[in-house]
């Protein structure tokens, strides 16, 4: 199929479709007002399955449902490759449909896991662009995946947690995928085997991220490919805000960080999926009241694995009143840009770790699987800017919490993370500046979009 100029030569369309986790919407939407503010006519295609709202996307944006047919509770689940796999096989024929019938398309730009609608695209003879809401270095994992076994890396055995991947130099084993039931572990591979086959036959590749932190990393994946690479991130700073939010952000925390010295709150998200057990909770509860410096915490609705709503003893509460403000959900990028905050106790989510960057703030991680603990080491060892509160097969204690806070806070191992973390961020403002390699890349990425 060749895409229809249409009546009275309309604007070239560039039809996006996110994975429906809120991870992965955000970037998506971010990359959606970027094209669409350099010319392009923007079609958001989504599931059923948290599907945005219409109203809070832009006015000139056309917004399709398609249907799904996931069973609910498997879209709640952790278990997260079985449930795109299933997305892939259910949403691939209502996708041509769409597809097949649509105007002016001139490219589709795709979530990296939605291997069967690239592949339809491309069947139709339109553009096919995979978007990597992930780093870099992630993709290069899934790219080694087959390798990383045939090396006996994977799957992780307690005893060579510690190995380092010479492949995949800063990584160590435990850095790598971390699952022991053998059923799911072969699910993950099998995705990961059809959404890196899927990109290879792509037009080209997305990353959000940008050249100043992993210029080696998207370097090595154009060298791998042979498919044009657009490192255009972090797409949250590339155009205006989306309100993509799937839960209700409290925006009266700003107020609460207004009445905070310069430089003294610990912000603390462990992001919107992944889970943590009620013990957990309560340790990291005593752990910021024991510190005695003030913090915002997020607890969203089904934090506590099990749990839909995540409730702190009275005790707790009590403690808590006068030294910490809780939230179940925060503008995050604009609690990070607030000068009350000193710190940020992460998950190592890729967007909470780019949005950390370009605002400056140092990271204590505390990465809880996935990509979360990639993205830690290169946090923790390439760029310095945070250190680990507890390795991921560590239960954390009220102890840990305290000790990561005070040096974060009060030592000059702290001191000289902030100065790593200002000097990262001032590179990273340099790169996406007018003329900066960002800049030049999302040029790129358009003319690439529109020609023949």
């Amino acid at each position: 199929m060749r895409p229809s100029d249409g009546p009275g030569g309309g604007r070239p369309r560039v039809v996006l479709f996110p994975l429906p986790y809120q991870g992965h919407i955000n970037p998506m939407l971010r990359l959606a007002t970027a094209l669409h503010a350099r010319g392009l006519a923007i079609t958001v295609v989504h599931t059923e399955t948290r599907a945005p709202d219409r109203q809070k996307l832009p006015a000139d944006f056309d917004l399709v449902t398609i249907r799904d047919g996931v069973a609910p509770e498997l879209a709640e689940s952790d278990d997260v490759a079985p449930f795109v796999l299933a997305l892939n096989r259910s949403c691939a024929a209502p996708f041509r449909d769409y597809l097949a019938g649509a105007r002016d398309v001139a490219c589709v730009v795709a979530d990296v896991d939605w291997f069967a609608p690239l592949g339809v695209a491309r069947e139709l003879g339109v553009k096919a662009l995979p978007l990597m809401t992930s780093s870099a270095a992630k993709f290069r994992v899934y790219m080694a995946f087959p390798v990383l076994e045939e090396k006996g890396y994977l799957p992780i055995r307690e005893s060579n947690l510690d190995t380092t991947v010479k492949e995949l130099p800063p990584l160590l084993v435990r850095d790598l995928h971390h699952e022991k039931d053998e059923t799911r572990y072969r699910a993950y591979a099998h995705l990961l085997s059809n959404m890196v086959s899927g990109v290879r036959q792509s037009s080209g590749l997305i990353l959000n991220t940008l050249d100043v932190i992993e210029e080696n990393e998207i370097a090595n994946i154009y060298k791998d490919i042979s498919i044009p690479v657009f490192a255009i991130g972090p797409l949250h700073i590339l155009s205006p805000s989306v309100d993509s939010s799937l839960l209700l952000q409290d925006r009266s925390c700003l107020q609460w960080l207004d009445a905070q010295p310069p430089g003294s709150v610990i912000y603390v998200s462990l992001g919107s999926l992944m889970s943590i057990d009620a013990h957990e909770l309560t340790e990291i509860a005593w752990g910021l009241v024991a510190s005695r410096r003030p913090f915002l915490w997020v607890i969203r609705p089904g934090l506590v694995r099990g749990c839909e709503v995540s409730e702190l003893s009275i005790e707790l509460q009590e403690e808590i009143r006068d030294i910490g403000r809780m939230v179940s959900w925060a503008p995050q990028q604009e609690v990070l840009k607030h000068p009350a905050v000193g710190a940020f106790l992460t998950h190592c989510g890729w967007n909470s770790t780019l949005e950390s960057i370009l605002e400056g703030v140092p990271m204590i991680c505390r990465p809880l699987g996935g990509d979360q603990l990639c993205n830690a080491r290169y946090v923790c060892e390439v760029w310095k800017v945070g250190f680990r509160v507890v390795e991921v097969e560590s239960q954390l204690t009220r102890g840990d919490v305290q000790v990561a806070i005070e040096k974060m806070m009060g030592q000059k191992e702290g001191d000289e993370i902030r100065e790593r973390m200002r000097d990262l961020r001032d590179a990273a403002a340099k790169c996406i500046s007018k003329g900066g390699p960002t800049d030049v890349s999302l040029q790129r990425l358009v003319g690439f979009i529109v020609s023949p």
